[in-house]
């Protein structure tokens, strides 16, 4: 079965974009390459310059190590750029449709007129933000962990069992809070919207004198939006402080199981750094996403708005079995 028609157009005006993809998936995998320096830099250090006291192999690696972290810093900004400019190409390439879409479904049914614009808005918004990049970062936890279980079985063991409770609390993060954020979205969606209302019939309001009634409503419904957005944060924030937490916590394991192994003549010094170093960076990318799971399920629920459309609603969207996609700013009346 092929895909909606409304989704086939959203995935085309990002796919467009995709030799700009390819540039970040290869600037990632650069950045991601040189993140080795610091242990290797350690590993270096420890085992090498402090046993033959060379001063000219300290200051070439220190140099060595300033040239390549200049050339990190510069791919992950040069990423972080491509990336915000695929996101503003994406957005000016779907806003004439989404908005001709809008105001069609506003004046057939009174809806607000740039609800559609908020969701597009919203995913281009996703694209500006360091998750986004973190999701070229996935794919190279296990190679830092398989780096870890070079060093040692017992390292690497350590390292596996807790990347996989953080996978797992990032994925109860996402059952637990996705009826949360839902809510939330759905209360300021219904504040927002009045506020669009209140806007354009402000005069009327006024010469009705209900101006007093109309904002008890309207800030009836933004305490509403106010407490699930409060419920919500504090969802995410409980998982948010977990993973930070083990993540401190596995470091410092991972110190005092090197230590260990230190003791008895299984593992350099320099090694048991560089572990540590690389498990802090094999698990950014899983604590960044988790810190950021709100705004990436804002994001996916209006990426579904924006694309749900299926050929036989293009056709009828006043079709009973069309009601629950008729939310789609995608689809053509």
């Amino acid at each position: 079965m092929s895909a909606p028609l409304g989704r086939q157009e959203v995935r085309a005006a990002l796919r467009a974009d995709r030799s700009f993809l390819w540039s970040i998936g290869l600037f990632s995998a650069f950045v991601n390459l040189l993140m080795l320096t610091g242990p290797i830099y350690m590993l270096q250090v420890y085992d090498r310059v402090l046993s033959s006291r060379s001063m000219e192999t300290l200051v070439a690696l220190s140099l060595l190590v300033v040239f390549l972290y200049s050339m990190m810093g510069f791919l992950d900004f040069a990423r972080g750029r491509v990336m915000a400019r695929v996101g503003a190409r994406f957005q000016s390439r779907l806003e004439k449709r989404v908005f001709d879409a809008s105001m069609r479904r506003a004046a057939s049914e009174g809806g607000a007129p740039v609800s559609g614009l908020r969701d597009l808005e919203q995913v281009q918004r996703l694209m500006m933000l360091p998750v986004a990049t973190s999701a070229f970062d996935i794919p190279w936890t296990p190679i830092f962990l398989f780096g870890i279980w070079i060093f040692h079985p017992w390292l690497g063991t350590l390292a596996i069992i807790g990347g996989g409770i953080l996978i797992a609390i990032a994925i109860l993060n996402q059952h637990f809070s996705r009826e949360s954020t839902h809510e939330a979205s759905a209360a300021t969606f219904q504040a927002d919207t009045m506020s669009a209302r209140i806007g354009t019939d402000a005069d009327m309001i006024s010469a009705l004198g209900m101006r007093e009634t109309v904002f008890q409503r309207w800030q009836a419904l933004r305490g509403l939006a106010l407490n699930k957005n409060v419920n919500s944060a504090d969802h995410s924030g409980s998982f948010l402080s977990a993973t930070k937490s083990l993540r401190l916590l596995l470091q410092s394991a991972m110190l005092g199981l090197g230590a260990l192994l230190v003791l008895r003549g299984e593992l350099t010094p320099g090694a048991m750094i560089a572990g540590s170093i690389l498990l802090g960076r094999a698990l950014a990318p899983i604590e960044q996403a988790t810190a950021a799971w709100p705004m990436v399920q804002a994001a996916m629920k209006s990426w579904i708005r924006l694309g749900t459309c299926s050929n036989k609603c293009l056709r009828n969207l006043h079709a009973p079995s069309c009601h629950d996609q008729r939310p789609s700013w995608m689809c053509r009346t």
